[in-house]
């Protein structure tokens, strides 16, 4: 099986602008294909995953990938799939995040020896001039068109600035900018970025008579058709001091039923001959289906020995034991007690379960927050300097976020 056909039997495909052509350059290792990712934080998310383990299984069948990072579109902000205007970032925010952005994606891909390229459109984009941009690249775009796109249309209801307006521009001159000084024959993206892609395509075919393909990502839904990725405190990150490599593991582990043979599929490198066994699983070999995938992603984002201490960790939490659980940890100082007692809402709040004392104060009211398994249900309950022992308490928030808390000595 060629990389295109594993492709779409994983489910990956979601749309392409000439099949034959991209199922000839992929198989044949002959595509230089590129991937954006905007700096819109400190870190990559799992939003950006699957775009990652793209990149990584087509450099592995011979194509080059071009990573693209958004040092220039970042100051505007894409408005496809959001229905309100991004907050605008500092250049200074920008460069921390791209410098925060480089060594995840170097992680995933080998940029030794001309394998794989490293680019900032702010090299361009920033010195770009306005006349001769609205002259050389605006004459070649239709309002009209612009506007029926799905990424404005959806917009227009609450307001598209003029600023945001300006951002399929930018990124079809991205395409235009690689294609020239790279030879980048081809664009990735979400499904949601079908309309800025196609605009780079023919922004390249009428300025130089060329081709340039595009294809997008199937996008990552659960069952329920929402966005995988989410938790209640906020996205699942790949820097493990934003979401620590037992959380990410958790999160994968706690995956629906209905969704865990779809994720080993979209996002592991198992054979898909092995996946195709899995398909008969139920019951209890979906709990081992779990396992594997939680193990497997978690391998790839923090390496083989982190997965391994998450996994031990969750077998012995969930098994009932907490001693050699190697999950999140955080240490309480003696002057955090006071006569020797402290709040469960101050335990919830230092150790980074909630952000605030009216969160943890709704997260006990709600019947979320245990205690060592025992579910706390006064909001002025506190606990004894003693109780945390040699080895700590296990306090728990939801069914995914947990610490171990113990006292310095």
């Amino acid at each position: 099986m060629q990389i295109y056909e594993e492709l779409q039997k994983r489910g990956l495909l979601a749309q392409v602008t000439d099949e034959k052509e991209i199922r000839d350059l992929i198989n044949g290792g002959k595509a230089k294909f590129y991937i954006g990712f905007d700096p819109t934080a400190d870190s990559l998310h799992v939003g950006h995953f699957m775009a990652l383990c793209l990149m990584k299984r087509l450099q592995e069948a011979g194509n080059t990938p071009i990573a693209l990072l958004g040092g220039g579109t970042g100051m505007i902000g894409d408005p496809s799939g959001r229905t309100d205007m991004r907050q605008m970032m500092t250049e200074e925010t920008i460069d921390h995040n791209i410098a925060c952005f480089k060594e995840q994606i170097g992680r995933f891909i080998d940029f030794s020896d001309g394998k794989a390229y490293l680019v900032n459109n702010a090299d361009w984009l920033m010195d770009l001039n306005y006349i001769g941009l609205l002259r050389d690249v605006g004459a070649h775009f239709s309002v009209n068109r612009m506007l029926a796109a799905e990424c404005y249309k959806q917009r227009m209801e609450r307001g598209l600035s003029f600023l945001e307006f300006n951002y399929m521009i930018m990124q079809a001159y991205d395409f235009y900018r690689l294609y020239t000084d790279y030879g980048c024959n081809m664009q990735f993206g979400g499904d949601d970025q079908w309309s800025n892609m196609l605009a780079g395509t023919e922004l390249i075919r009428r300025k130089l008579g060329k081709d340039a393909y595009a294809m997008t990502i199937t996008l990552l839904l659960n069952s329920e058709g929402k966005k995988m990725g989410k938790t209640q405190s906020g996205a699942v990150w790949l820097d493990p001091n934003k979401t620590s490599p037992f959380e990410f593991y958790q999160y994968w582990r706690n995956v629906a039923d209905g969704d865990v043979l779809k994720c080993i599929r979209m996002l592991t490198f198992i054979p898909v001959e092995e996946i195709d066994r899995m398909d008969s699983w139920e019951g209890a070999k979906l709990n081992e289906a779990k396992e594997i995938l939680a193990f497997e992603l978690t391998s790839l984002v923090h390496g083989e020995e982190e997965a391994a201490k998450a996994r031990e960790g969750a077998r012995a939490l969930f098994g009932g034991g907490k001693s050699n659980a190697n999950i999140p940890s955080y240490e309480l100082r003696e002057e955090d007690f006071t006569d020797g007692k402290i709040d469960v809402i101050s335990v919830l709040t230092a150790s980074g379960l909630v952000s605030s004392r009216s969160e943890g104060r709704r997260a006990i009211e709600q019947g979320g927050v245990k205690v060592d398994d025992e579910k706390v249900t006064d909001v002025k309950a506190s606990l004894d300097k003693e109780s945390f022992g040699g080895e700590g308490i296990l306090i728990r928030r939801g069914k995914k976020n947990f610490r171990k808390v113990t006292v310095s000595s």
